[in-house]
This record gives structure tokens, sequence and C-alpha cells, in this order.
């Protein structure tokens, strides 16, 4: 299975759904906390190009946020993405 990274605030509704649809596919992943954290921002920002949270990373790919991790799902491309069989 790939590593994912998730880089989130509290209280986001779009890091939670993110959150819950990995918890519900049994997916492990690095929850990065940025909020007070400019250091960590800048470097979600780099990795990604975005600066909304959550910012979404299967291995290194960006995927952008949680309305794209659902859009994936929709399509079923998420489960290849994962190696999910």
């Amino acid at each position: 299975m790939p590593d994912v990274t998730l880089y989130t605030t509290p209280f986001c509704p779009f890091c939670e759904r993110a959150k819950r649809l990995l918890d519900k596919k049994g997916v492990p992943y690095l929850d990065i906390g940025v909020m007070g954290k400019p250091e960590l921002r800048r470097e979600m920002e780099e990795r990604s190009g975005g600066y909304t949270v959550p910012q979404i990373f299967i291995d290194d790919t960006p995927i952008g946020g949680s309305d794209e991790l659902i859009d994936l799902e929709h399509s079923g491309k998420l489960d290849d993405m994962l190696k999910i069989s």
C-alpha cells in the first residue's frame, strides 16, 4: 500500500471528510497538522502548489483536497491508486 499524507487543520470539515473516507477504506495515513506551524504550511504549499487544507498525497503525488479524493473514489480510480483490490 502506498504512503498517504494529509496536511490538515483542526475543525476543518473537508479534512474530516477526507479522513473518514480513508478510515472507511482502512487506509493508514500520516496527518500533518499545519495550524500555527508556518514552516509546515510552507512545506505543504511547496509540495502541492495549494494553500487550502486538506492537501492530500498518495506517495509523493499530490491529488488535491477532499473534493478530488471523493472524485477519485466515485470514478473507481482511488482503489487503484491505493492498490486496494
